[in-house]
């Protein structure tokens, strides 16, 4: 399916991030059965052999859903599984491939030989150029707020310098948790909201219950931006920071050259497993619920923001 007719199979217009540890085949197939697209790391798939049980029973238990799903790849030089997981993807013929830390060609061409398509992490309109010019068949734009690796741009300025020459896909990441925010991104010219956060706070999700509780008991003052976890910036939940023994308010500066996706190889703490990320849309998270009232929830939002616009602006 060509990404520009996705929305329309979709029941909300929305891309569900692919979380470090949280995202698990579960999550990935309720996202899916509820008309959204679900999304996994490979990465998350421990050993590398079982990537390959999870993309088998994901197919299988997400057959004859409107919906796709989509694998993360981490297309930068410290993942060594990268050749590995892309032929895994290749051989389940992965519908969507969402690449993050690096634009790479050969990748790009290898999603396109089985068919499948390529959404690429941008925090500039820099990197996004290049993406495109790379191969990618569209962008998800990583704004401030969003959770994990955010970008340090509004959406605002981020979307309209996109939107200036591309008008391929886009995905807008940054704060998502409600339904009027998914309907504000697609005035800002996405296609698509890029939501990660509120799947935490889900039954299906793997992880911690303490974790999901501070989600809901969280605000957008609870998140702590800082490159000490991984080497690159990214939000995270100040209770976790705090419980590691550390002061969110004075962390040193992380070291790209030891740039660690998933162990923490800055620190003793591990991120995502000590160090919790999340996004500053949190305020909008009340409770722990099913991805399935999650959905439903967002639904009547966006449907209710559509409505009051339209009588806003005296249209029947």
């Amino acid at each position: 399916m060509p990404l520009s007719a996705l929305s329309k199979s979709l029941r909300l217009p929305v891309i569900a991030a692919p979380m470090f540890i949280v995202s698990n085949p579960e999550l990935v197939i309720a996202q899916v059965r509820s008309g959204i697209v679900g999304s996994f790391p490979a990465l998350n798939a421990r050993p590398a052999s079982q990537l390959d049980e999870w993309l088998h029973r994901i197919t299988e238990e997400t057959r004859g859903c409107a919906a796709p799903f989509a694998v993360n790849l981490i297309v930068h030089r410290t993942n060594t599984r990268l050749e590995e997981d892309l032929a895994m993807l290749e051989k389940w013929k992965v519908p969507l491939v969402i690449t993050s830390l690096g634009a790479n060609v050969q990748v790009n061409a290898a999603v396109h030989g089985w068919g499948g398509m390529v959404l690429h992490d941008v925090i500039d309109d820099m990197f996004a150029r290049k993406a495109v010019e790379k191969g990618a068949d569209g962008l998800i734009a990583v704004a401030a707020g969003a959770g994990g690796h955010a970008g340090p741009q509004s959406p605002f300025a981020l979307m309209q310098e996109i939107r200036s020459w591309f008008d391929g896909p886009v995905a807008l990441s940054g704060a998502i948790a409600n339904g009027r925010s998914i309907l504000a991104a697609q005035a800002m010219g996405a296609d698509f909201a890029y939501i990660g956060t509120p799947w935490i706070a889900t039954t299906e999700a793997n992880a911690d219950q303490g974790y999901k509780q501070a989600i809901v008991d969280g605000h957008a003052a609870d998140i702590v931006n800082s490159s000490l976890f991984t080497g690159v910036h990214g939000n995270y939940l100040r209770p976790s920071i705090v419980a590691a023994g550390m002061d969110p308010d004075n962390l040193p500066h992380g070291d790209k050259s030891q740039m660690d996706f998933g162990s923490g190889g800055n620190t003793a703490a591990k991120a995502w497993k000590d160090i919790w990320g999340s996004g500053q849309g949190i305020g909008a998270i009340r409770a722990v619920e099913t991805v399935a009232e999650r959905v439903e929830r967002l639904a009547a939002q966006y449907q209710s923001a559509k409505d009051e616009l339209r009588i806003r602006a005296g249209i029947a």
